[in-house]
């Protein structure tokens, strides 16, 4: 009779190839989201560089016009208030330069945090393998 009860319980499956096709299961995540932190990366990258070249000339041609403006604004009232015209000059030129910073400080702020789609695709993913995952059994 034990031999019949041992008959009719089913026969597992071997374990070598469920290990084998887990790993390949994990190995095949890990690639895709690697790719996609790779990917996001290089436009990450990109968008700085675009950025950093634009902002670098633009500035270059805001203080070449900034400084011209000064220039024809001190020579204009060089007999007249010659400190005047220099002190309202440089407080103009603060006043943009904090402005600017103001600026670029809040379009940092709302720009995307670089790879957010790669944390929230591996958010997924650790949220899917834990509900895939029993809790442990307690002990006794």
């Amino acid at each position: 009779m034990i031999d019949d009860a041992q008959d009719a319980t089913p026969s597992r499956p071997p374990l070598r190839p469920a290990l084998a096709r887990l790993a390949d299961a994990g190995l095949a995540l890990l690639r895709t989201r690697g790719e996609l932190a790779a990917v996001e990366f290089a436009e990450e990258r990109e968008r700085l560089k675009r950025s950093a070249i634009t902002l670098a000339i633009a500035l270059l041609m805001f203080a070449f016009a900034l400084g011209g403006m000064g220039m024809w604004i001190v020579v204009y009232f060089w007999d007249t208030g010659r400190l005047t015209a220099i002190a309202v000059v440089t407080l103009v030129y603060a006043l943009v330069a904090i402005v600017l910073w103001r600026v670029d400080a809040a379009r940092g702020e709302a720009d995307p945090a670089p790879f957010a789609s790669t944390m929230a695709e591996l958010e997924k993913d650790r949220q899917w393998l834990a509900r895939q995952t029993p809790p442990p059994a307690e002990p006794r």
